[in-house]
């Protein structure tokens, strides 16, 4: 079971965080992965109109040949999602241990601006260790 990339989209569909952790799933040029970033916020959005109501969020998961996504919607409108190998256990709780990463390093420090690209040493490398340990 392996994590092979996380992104952070914010509440507009614009990537504002993307990092790979594995090799198995080939390596798309940025622009690619920005076009990916949107249509997914696109599809959650859509999604969440088809079952309106409480608690609907939209897309919570998707899966491909060998290779599946989960997706965690803060009540903010950020998405946070992570590309893994299936089957694989757990994301949910992983969602939430980045959220927490993500509330204790970005939106604590005082030079971030919200919805623009993290650029946070301290949340790239406690999310790094975290998928480290995942991954192993």
């Amino acid at each position: 079971m392996t994590i092979h990339a996380v992104w952070v989209i914010n509440k507009a569909g614009g990537l504002v965080f993307s990092r790979s952790y594995s090799d198995t799933l080939p390596a798309l040029p940025l622009n690619t992965i920005l076009i990916l970033a949107g249509t997914l916020h696109g599809v959650h959005a859509i999604t969440s109109r088809l079952t309106p109501g409480a608690g609907s969020g939209g897309m919570e998961a998707f899966e491909a040949e060998g290779w599946g996504g989960r997706v965690f919607l803060t009540s903010t409108g950020t998405k946070f999602v992570v590309l893994h190998s299936i089957p694989h256990t757990g994301l949910e709780e992983l969602l939430k241990r980045i959220y927490e990463i993500y509330a204790d390093a970005v939106m604590k420090n005082p030079f971030h601006t919200a919805e623009m690209p993290i650029n946070s040493s301290l949340f790239e490398s406690r999310l790094q260790g975290l998928i480290a340990g995942v991954n192993t």
